[in-house]
């Protein structure tokens, strides 16, 4: 394996894959374990994580959501001499409201977070809110191609984060000066309504995006009659209360304080973002 790597957890994912990217262009040797390949890592069997730490002097932790792997994982990589370890958390775990009272994803952030910060190394904790690109590769995804934003959100607004600046903060984190013992809450720079986002993202793809509010026993009863389980359904929309109880409108400064420069605006995401081509569900 390459000598004293960054390790990179999540490495494929919306932010992970982001940070490879730019520690590559940073000429840093990277690690990117997967379950199934080459450098094979997986949360649930802890016989894979000392061979990954082996010689990695920073580590990248994204968590397994809903479980506590987080402190055994950081604490063995401080055994193995990792020097340096930035967790991406969430936004809202310290907000008394945001997270429903024995969330395991709740838990998970808590946890996590307070194994972190009990670490003698260089540690620094990242706390996005909602990613702008849910809406171009993430969970509704699915619905800007069905043109129709169908939600219970209300008119809540949220400051959605650039998945781009979370990625340079991390890097910045990872390799540079001035980041231990920081958390950096991290935000775009204004909020958004979700009929503004639909206005957002009509104006830069050319189509027409709607938004559709619904109350929770609708968008409930949409989820069970297109195949979710109640349960999930219920869920799913635990989820996206904060945002109709505007709990997500703040702004926060982390990205500035972190690179010195403002975060990005949703507008110039939604103008560079690959969309999905229009079609139903």
């Amino acid at each position: 394996m390459t000598h004293n790597p960054i390790l990179v957890l999540g490495g494929t994912g919306k932010v992970g894959r982001r940070v490879v990217s730019r520690l590559h262009a940073l000429r840093a040797p990277v690690r990117v374990p997967t379950r199934s390949g080459p450098v094979r890592f997986d949360w649930t069997d802890d016989t894979t994580w000392a061979p990954v730490l082996d010689g990695a002097r920073a580590v990248f932790v994204v968590a397994l959501d809903g479980h506590l792997f987080t402190g055994p994982f950081v604490a063995r990589a401080r055994e193995l001499g990792v020097e340096r370890v930035v967790l991406l958390s969430g936004r809202g775990v310290d907000v008394p409201g945001y997270v429903p009272p024995g969330s395991p994803l709740g838990a998970t952030h808590i946890a996590g977070e307070a194994a972190v910060r009990a670490l003698d190394v260089d540690w620094t904790i990242l706390r996005p809110g909602w990613f702008a690109q849910n809406f171009s590769e993430g969970f509704f995804r699915d619905a800007v191609r069905a043109g129709e934003l169908r939600l219970p959100a209300g008119d809540g607004a949220v400051s959605y984060v650039d998945a781009d600046d979370i990625a340079d903060v991390a890097a910045a984190a990872l390799t540079g000066p001035g980041h231990a013992g920081q958390t950096y809450e991290l935000s775009g720079p204004r909020a958004l309504t979700m009929a503004e986002v639909a206005a957002g993202i009509t104006a830069a793809t050319g189509r027409r995006i709607r938004y559709v509010a619904l109350t929770p026993e609708e968008f409930i009863a949409e989820l069970v009659a297109s195949g979710w389980s109640p349960a999930d359904a219920r869920d799913y929309d635990t989820v996206i209360a904060p945002i109709r109880d505007d709990l997500d409108s703040h702004i926060s400064d982390g990205v500035h304080r972190a690179l010195g420069r403002p975060a990005r605006d949703f507008a110039a995401f939604a103008s560079a973002a690959t969309w999905p081509e229009p079609g139903g569900e």
